[in-house]
């Protein structure tokens, strides 16, 4: 007999980025993760893209990323920024880790239409 579950099918479910399946972060926890990056001297770097071309390779950068940052408003503020100049993409930022050269942290902050 087989065992049924409720946690739907993920092998088939469209997901952006690492906590795509989870509930949606609010404003206090993307706050939380951008300091997470500060935190750990990873610069972040801001990308957006249209829905239909969420899952390609590349997404657009927004600017170079922002090496030596430090201010989490700055982030905020750019990552706004980004989302009012395309309001129907989706904005991601990533936290790119140049002792490892690799992505430490990748998460969406804004999903488009």
């Amino acid at each position: 007999m087989a065992v049924q579950h409720d946690m739907g099918n993920y092998d088939t479910a469209n997901t952006l980025e690492t906590f795509g399946f989870l509930p949606k972060m609010d404003a206090n926890e993307i706050q939380a993760q951008i300091a997470y990056v500060l935190a750990n001297g990873w610069a972040p770097a801001i990308e957006h893209t249209p829905p239909a071309e969420a899952n390609q390779h590349y997404w657009t950068m927004w600017k170079l990323p922002f090496f030596g940052e430090t201010d989490l408003g700055a982030v905020l503020q750019e990552l706004d920024a980004c989302h009012r100049a395309f309001p129907g993409d989706h904005v991601r930022l990533t936290g790119y880790d140049n002792y490892t050269q690799s992505q430490g942290a990748c998460f969406v902050v804004y999903e488009g239409r």
